[in-house]
């Protein structure tokens, strides 16, 4: 059987389905030094993510067998959060494997949403393996958190809102990265915009592949990062075809530059986010990606942590 490839077409026909359920987040102007640019402010969703659109589309996507045995992910708090509010709309059960390092608001938004949460150790456990040990014990299907191709097409409907809201193609859209479900989303859903990705400092893994043309694996002794939502160990061949001759070179930020964004963000735009949420942000702030009056910005999350998001807000 040959595996189903996400494509421009299931891109519209996602947004679609979205739009029957969800108004479309701001695209909001914003100064980037004597620029006015655009913000798509995803970290307004109902879940405090974009990961809701890739969630969505997956989930209606299953069949009626596939809804009875519920569904699998695998998730650092906001893939999960998407996948447990879809569940709980369409009455499917929902299991997600998340670390026990979260921050204590995504695993308890999680909870509240319906879902089971099991827990693994990060480092130290393969959380992909511990899905498979949960699908093979009890079923389900497993809803990837970007190596998957409706989840693909779903996260590539902020491109279609965004053209919308905009009156035109964005001339590029600087996304932040982790697995690369939303840039090849974007990808598919823009053909005609520049794709630039944004990760952490030493935890460019879709950046490292891009370069090499082949899957880069995070260390053993890889950086700590304040975006949590942003540290995959490595993307998925999928997501590398996809964005391979595609995407603008990667680009990376450290924890400070991520911080400043987030205090950019309250101040300017009066929108909470999280660090993940924050990474495209912070490189534009930076001058480390080109910016125009037809850039889109993507703000990704805002399930920031209350007494975390305070003490950065204080030492600014």
């Amino acid at each position: 059987m040959t595996e189903r490839l996400p494509t421009n077409a299931g891109v519209q026909a996602a947004a679609q389905a979205i739009a029957s359920i969800l108004p479309p987040t701001p695209l909001l102007p914003v100064a980037i030094g004597d620029v006015r640019a655009w913000v798509k402010a995803d970290n307004l969703q109902p879940i405090g993510a974009f990961k809701i659109r890739g969630a969505w589309w997956r989930l209606v996507n299953l069949s009626p067998e596939e809804r009875a045995g519920g569904v699998v992910a695998v998730s650092s708090g906001n893939h999960g959060q998407g996948v447990a509010w879809a569940a709980r709309r369409l009455g499917i059960d929902a299991a997600i494997v998340m670390p026990r390092d979260a921050p204590q608001v995504k695993l308890a938004n999680t909870r509240a949403l319906g879902a089971e949460v099991v827990l693994y150790e990060r480092p130290g456990e393969d959380r992909d393996a511990v899905a498979a040990e949960l699908i093979a014990e009890r079923g389900g299907t497993l809803v990837h958190a970007f190596g998957d191709p409706w989840v693909i097409e779903g996260q590539g409907s902020a491109a279609i809102e965004a053209a919308a809201q905009l009156g035109r193609a964005p001339s590029r859209i600087i996304a932040c990265c982790g697995g690369g479900g939303l840039a090849a989303g974007l990808a598919l859903g823009a053909p005609g915009s520049a794709i630039h990705i944004v990760e952490p400092q030493g935890w460019d893994m879709v950046g490292q592949a891009l370069a090499a043309g082949e899957i880069i694996h995070a260390g053993p002794h890889a950086p700590t990062t304040i975006c949590d939502a942003l540290q995959p160990t490595a993307t998925k061949s999928l997501n590398l075809d996809l964005l391979k001759n595609r995407a603008e070179p990667g680009v990376t930020v450290t924890d400070a530059e991520v911080r400043t964004a987030q205090r950019f963000a309250f101040a300017n735009l009066r929108l909470v986010l999280e660090p993940g949420g924050a990474a495209a942000l912070a490189a534009a702030l930076e001058g480390k990606v080109p910016v125009d009056a037809d850039t889109v910005i993507m703000l990704t999350g805002g399930n920031a942590d209350p007494a975390a998001y305070a003490r950065m807000l204080s030492e600014g």
